[in-house]
């Protein structure tokens, strides 16, 4: 499996989208995230993924416009926050991230939440735009997949990506599939877990025999198994060790051990049962 930082998942539409990308949730102090962002895009990264919740998009859009790399080389994914759910809604929210980030188009727009009785006009909404050629890719994030036949129900356009909580203590092996079936690329968040799936003792172990990190380990494990990953970092030297995943491969039982990890657990909320306080 020949991967490298460039290597990318061709969607349904034919648009390439990076296997890894900067996340950049909780980036709120502004010099931190320029410059975590041009550290990504001077190492090669050429995805960055924000959201009208992380209150970073005007960063984004500077580090872009700032850097050496084209903006047409440079895949970016924003997403409609819970409040601002609904067709029309959703329409007014897109404007104001598209202005926040001063650009002509976006890559990819997600719901960020299935908000109940809104996910589905909220998509119709992202339809719209993709329609519109605002953006470039359609998706959701955080549907299980009854999210997504309800929206596969009624969509003229299929979701191309789904955003969902994955790392190897929640493998979201059943979920993933079907997403394959349906021709949906799965983008990991937190793909190491927040963190707590670093000291694991069978992570732990194979990273030493490896001879890298338990990160590298993770991350590659993720890219093995087809999905997209936007680890997230604001430290330099993090930011690097997180895009040396390309001059190994995890061998089929390596594979195997990595799947036997999970324990459906979650770090974040549960898509069927969240509440938000801001």
């Amino acid at each position: 499996m020949n991967m490298n930082l460039q290597t990318t998942k061709e969607l349904t539409n034919g648009v390439k989208m990076p296997m890894l990308g900067l996340g950049v949730y909780k980036m709120t102090d502004r010099d931190e995230t320029l410059q975590a962002i041009t550290t990504a895009l001077d190492l090669g990264y050429r995805a960055v993924d924000t959201a009208a919740l992380y209150y970073n998009e005007e960063e984004v859009g500077e580090a872009i416009k700032h850097s050496s790399v084209p903006r047409e080389d440079i895949f970016v994914t924003t997403k409609v926050w819970n409040s601002d759910q609904g067709y029309d809604n959703t329409l007014r929210a897109f404007e104001i991230s598209l202005k926040k980030l001063d650009m002509d188009y976006i890559d990819l727009y997600l719901t960020h939440w299935p908000v109940k009785e809104k996910y589905v006009e909220t998509y119709r909404a992202i339809e719209r735009l993709y329609e519109e050629k605002l953006i470039r890719v359609p998706g959701v994030s955080n549907h299980h997949e009854h999210h997504l036949k309800d929206i596969l129900a009624s969509c003229n356009i299929a979701p191309m990506v789904n955003q969902i909580e994955v790392h190897p203590y929640l493998s979201q092996e059943s979920l993933r599939n079907y997403c394959a079936q349906e021709q949906i690329a799965v983008t990991a968040w937190s793909p190491l877990g927040r963190g707590n799936v670093l000291n694991d003792d069978t992570i732990v172990r194979i990273a030493h025999e490896y001879n890298v990190t338990p990160a590298q380990i993770i991350l590659r494990w993720h890219l093995q198994n087809d999905v997209i990953i936007i680890p997230k970092s604001v430290t330099p030297s993090r930011i690097k060790e997180n895009s040396e995943l390309y001059h190994f491969e995890l061998t089929k039982e390596t594979m195997q051990q990595l799947n036997a990890v999970n324990r459906n657990e979650r770090f974040g909320q549960n898509p069927d049962n969240f509440k938000f306080d801001f």
